[in-house]
């Protein structure tokens, strides 16, 4: 059963639990430009229409979409839901770019957790979760596994509604 959640922490988490990720984003070529120029990124596909077009007899409609670009809009939309409470990306590991990403494509996310396990700080523990991209088509653009160190309720919750923040 697929589950939505804001603000979770670290006790809220159970190995298995999937969520469907509320929000969509649409890639724009502003999105796109300012990834791919900011980290100099030098491949034309990413900035130059013609190239992009007529490349592979033709194959792409579009500038096709850094995948640094494509992961960094999938994992933002796991973050409500994954890493609100977290302090910290541990690792990312397994990242496959399965299909081209263009503007005007709308990517949602969907995420499984896969481990949880104490870390060596009292207050906040390691979750590992899978996260699986998709455009507009239903199609599988993006996977990987993420690891977070979360926040635990049990010594976060009474400082965080202190500043007004929904505690789980």
């Amino acid at each position: 059963m697929a589950i939505t959640g804001r603000g979770n922490y670290f006790e809220n988490y159970e190995v298995g639990q999937v969520y469907d990720h509320a929000r969509g984003r649409t890639v724009t070529n502003w999105d796109n430009y300012a990834l791919t120029h900011m980290s100099m990124n030098t491949a034309s596909a990413h900035f130059d229409l013609l190239l992009s077009t007529s490349a592979m007899d033709g194959r792409f409609k579009e500038r096709i979409v850094a995948g640094p670009c494509t992961l960094n809009i999938v994992i933002g939309l796991t973050t409500e839901d994954m890493s609100e409470n977290a302090f910290m990306d541990v690792g990312i590991d397994k990242i496959r770019l399965h299909a081209p990403v263009f503007q005007g494509d709308t990517l949602y996310a969907r995420s499984e957790v896969l481990e949880l396990r104490d870390s060596n700080r009292e207050d906040a523990g390691l979750m590992r979760y899978r996260f699986v991209g998709r455009n507009q088509d239903n199609t599988e653009i993006a996977t990987g596994e993420r690891i977070v160190l979360v926040k635990r309720a049990s010594h976060w919750s009474d400082h965080d509604a202190s500043f007004g923040r929904k505690t789980a």
